[in-house]
């Protein structure tokens, strides 16, 4: 991916993280998987859900996919509790230059680092950058 593009979008997830009510962290997953991949992207998204509620020590989590709320757009997910449908992380599923790149935003407190270690080790994935 261009330096331009990959600080474009680094810059436009940041400035998404600004404050509001709770204080979020956010990644950027780079993938391998082409615009045909659709399945497989969906796989690595059920598999960074697991990631982040583990990282984040909220038990278990299901994905939201906001069919049925008009303030959702395609390709826009989120990360629930099971026990109480809390919010855990939201992603967008953005194709760009031929792969997919996952913009995840989630509750500050969770170790960066360790996340971003656990996500890289994933198939699929080519590299992850992380927005403070």
């Amino acid at each position: 991916m261009s330096d331009t593009l990959d600080r474009d979008l680094y810059e436009r997830t940041k400035a998404l993280l600004e404050p509001g009510d709770i204080e979020l962290l956010g990644m950027v997953v780079h993938t391998t998987l082409d615009g045909q991949e659709d399945l497989e992207m969906h796989e690595l998204t059920v598999e960074l859900d697991g990631a982040i509620a583990d990282h984040a020590g909220v038990g278990e989590s299901f994905i939201y996919a906001g069919n049925d709320d008009p303030e959702f757009s395609s390709n826009q997910f989120q990360g629930r509790t099971l026990d109480d449908e809390a919010f855990v992380w939201e992603c967008q599923q953005l194709l760009r230059e031929g792969t997919f790149d996952l913009v995840f935003y989630y509750e500050a407190g969770v170790d960066q680092e360790a996340l971003a270690a656990d996500v890289r080790a994933l198939d699929g994935v080519d590299d992850v950058t992380l927005v403070p």
